[in-house]
């Protein structure tokens, strides 16, 4: 597995997600029966670059929390060989509102964040109810086991 933590931020300690972010990987891996030679990056960014972003590829001309952007949609391909996924953009300033929103850590918002991003790189989306709910249960299953919500 490869991850390449990108802070594009002025503010400090970020990466040390990196741990969580490859537990959460290796989860995934296990739990989607993936190849475990994978590659992904995730940038951290700030309210105003992820507008741009969203404005530019999505053509909605507002923030959002996380957006992913993978290099094959097709949740029902098998890896067989090292598979680059694609990149999971992070906005730090909304993990902040939502973690306050929500009532847990930052912490667990961020790899709340990351963890749904990874999905939308494997395939996921939550475009109708059946599909959300499948990606509901699969954040549930990656994520709880290693970033309880009370953390």
């Amino acid at each position: 597995m490869e991850l390449n933590v990108i802070n594009r931020t002025k503010r400090k300690g970020y990466v040390k997600y990196r741990t969580d972010f490859k537990k959460i990987i290796l989860k995934a891996i296990e739990v989607l029966d993936l190849n475990e030679h994978i590659c992904l990056s995730v940038v951290f960014i700030l309210d105003k670059k992820m507008q741009q972003i969203n404005k530019e590829y999505r053509n909605i001309d507002k923030t959002t929390d996380v957006i992913s952007f993978a290099l094959n949609d097709d949740k029902n391909e098998n890896v067989f060989f090292e598979k680059e996924l694609g990149d999971i953009f992070i906005n730090i300033d909304a993990a902040v509102r939502q973690a306050k929103e929500y009532n847990h850590s930052e912490r667990r918002e961020i790899c709340f964040l990351f963890t749904h991003g990874l999905l939308h790189l494997c395939g996921f989306d939550h475009q109708n109810k059946k599909d959300e709910e499948e990606m509901i249960k699969y954040q549930k299953l990656i994520l709880d086991d290693i970033i309880s919500r009370n953390n």
